[in-house]
């Protein structure tokens, strides 16, 4: 059974690059801490951090991910957040070869890489680094459930577009 056309593998594979940079990979929410609870929305270059009812800290705060790891530094997830950082880089180089397959599609396609497979990979790769991370999370007294909403469709992303037929 085929999943995607030939012909729509190409544009399919820039959009669900895209698509994969602007989905959180990890939301968590934190109960319980200093008598309020934290949602934390971790997409792969931004992490949103909406503080409810915690006296001490900021509503909202905005961390990319360097900074996310330099507020984390000498904490036991110091290393997840160091983690997450890998993937945010694989999605860059990503989206840095889904955007020069948009703008450049036959120069991208006549290179010795089929692109479509090569973004296939990547997303897996960065599925791979960020579900890492999310476990790191899990075992590392982060407080709160982890859920790796973003993971699970950079691996159904990767599949697609792995497993495309390509003519």
């Amino acid at each position: 059974m085929v999943w995607v056309r030939s012909e729509y593998a190409g544009p399919l594979a820039v959009v669900l690059t895209v698509l994969s940079v602007l989905l959180p990979w990890n939301v968590t929410y934190s109960a319980s801490i200093s008598g309020g609870s934290v949602l934390f929305v971790r997409f792969p270059f931004a992490q949103i951090r909406y503080a409810f009812g915690v006296p001490f800290a900021e509503a909202v705060r905005l961390f990319d991910p360097m900074s996310a790891i330099a507020f984390q530094a000498g904490s036991t997830i110091q290393l997840a957040y160091e983690v997450w950082a890998v993937g945010a880089a694989v999605l860059a180089v990503a989206l840095l070869v889904a955007i020069a397959y948009y703008f450049r599609e036959d120069a991208v396609e006549s290179g010795p890489v089929d692109p479509v497979r090569l973004l296939g990979g990547l997303l897996g790769l960065a599925g791979v680094v960020l579900a890492v991370a999310t476990y790191l999370l899990v075992t590392r007294g982060f407080p709160g459930v982890p859920l790796p909403v973003g993971v699970v469709f950079l691996f159904v992303f990767a599949g697609l577009l792995l497993t495309v037929e390509r003519t």
